[in-house]
């Protein structure tokens, strides 16, 4: 299947072809037609599965299709996107601005650790989509910077994310601001906690997508116990081996986050941090010193990390395992995208067992140990890989070892 066969405006179809979309991916064929349509939508889908295009596409078709009379144009977005991060805002706001260049729907980014002022003017300017992040957004409705009485679409993405980070009574404050007759759309990783919200601002949507339950299987998966003081230095071991050339790594805190990159800088590491305590330049910095290659290492928690779609990551380090299982499957996702071969490392101590059980029943299988000599011997006793041992496991990851069962 192509874009073509969707009957859309032939301006978004070339923006479509500039962004060198070809075919559309599962979350997109069950999304686009029933958008367009007009239906409200519950669907399962991740970053990285092109669920931004699957809402954007029939959006900006509508708006296409129906204009406002031009005595309502520019009063209010006809368009509202809820995000549960500035990095997403911005991910949206790029992919509305980049499919519409051949219109001239305009879009703005809304989100704090930014001059309201400057977003107020945009606002004034008047614009057809807002992306915003709940807070920010509420700010300028006490300021009555916007209003939404024009408003056709309400689309909230990652809602599951919004609600992990106790968005949700703000996401009612909006909505109850909004026009009873509007389109809905919500977009999550997964669909169970965010039903309750979903029958109080969809009616009779249709769901599509899948749940992702497992990893792909292109990602090659791999523990490695070790003790909790000895962490760093095996995160610099593993970042010595060849083929370990872009590398997201995971902590829980912010603090950890702090810690690891400093320790990394002091070793010579190119790296990067980002976290909710960083500033709006400081995060879009980080971001794009790692997407350049300027970092080869970019230090994330997982609230900072969501919305982050960076092609060629190589490998996945789990730091710190995540305190919900799911979220593992989420984490190493940002390796191994587009079918391509990807490798996600986890660093487990032993009080992490537990919650290494529980990953392995979402995911139905059994992770592959392997040790780091004079490092998991602290946990695991003797008779350990010695180095040369450990060089050959990951050499042959990086010539394709580790792929060829994927073939």
């Amino acid at each position: 299947m192509s874009f073509a066969q969707f009957p859309l405006d032939a301006r978004l179809q070339q923006g479509v072809r500039e962004m060198d979309f070809t075919s559309p991916t599962p979350i997109q064929i069950a999304a686009i037609p029933p958008a367009l349509q007009g239906r409200d939508i519950l669907g399962s889908a991740e970053t990285g599965t092109g669920k931004t295009a699957a809402f954007l596409l029939p959006t900006m078709h509508k708006l296409l299709n129906a204009p406002t009379q031009k005595n309502q144009q520019r009063t209010g977005p006809r368009v509202l996107v809820l995000v549960p991060t500035r990095e997403l805002a911005l991910q949206v706001a790029d992919h509305a601005e980049r499919l519409g260049a051949h219109t001239k729907l305009r879009s703005a980014a809304i989100f704090g650790g930014v001059s309201l002022v400057n977003q107020e003017k945009v606002l004034q300017r008047g614009v057809d989509i807002v992306i915003a992040t709940p807070g920010r957004l509420l700010d300028h409705v006490q300021r009555r910077n916007i209003a939404f009485g024009n408003l056709e679409v309400f689309i909230l993405d990652e809602a599951d994310r919004m609600l992990d980070v106790g968005f949700l009574p703000d996401i009612r404050k909006v909505a109850r601001l909004l026009p009873r007759q509007r389109q809905t759309m919500l977009f999550s990783a997964t669909l169970q906690p965010i039903l309750e919200l979903a029958s109080e601002v969809t009616h009779d949507p249709v769901r599509v997508g899948v749940e992702k339950t497992a990893a792909p299987a292109v990602i090659d998966q791999t523990l490695f116990p070790v003790p909790e003081d000895r962490k760093i230095q095996a995160l610099q071991a593993l970042l010595r081996q060849d083929g370990v050339n872009s590398v997201l790594v995971f902590t829980r805190t912010k603090h950890r986050a702090d810690k690891v990159v400093k320790n990394l800088q002091r070793s010579g590491v190119a790296a990067a941090v980002i976290h909710s305590n960083r500033s709006q330049n400081q995060r879009i910095a980080a971001l794009e010193a790692f997407r350049s290659g300027q970092a080869r290492v970019l230090v994330a928690t997982d609230i900072a990390a969501r919305g982050i779609d960076v092609e060629g990551v190589s490998h996945v380090v789990n730091f710190d395992l995540p305190s919900v299982a799911e979220d593992y499957v989420h984490r190493i996702g940002r390796t191994g995208r587009a079918q391509m071969a990807g490798a996600a490392f986890t660093l487990v101590t032993p009080t992490d067992e537990v919650m290494v059980r529980k990953i392995e029943t979402i995911l139905k299988q059994r992770i592959q140990r392997e040790r780091l000599a004079g490092i998991s011997d602290a946990v695991h006793g003797a008779g350990l890989p010695d180095k040369e041992a450990m060089r050959r496991y990951l050499e042959s990851k990086h010539n394709g070892g580790g792929q060829a069962r994927y073939s």
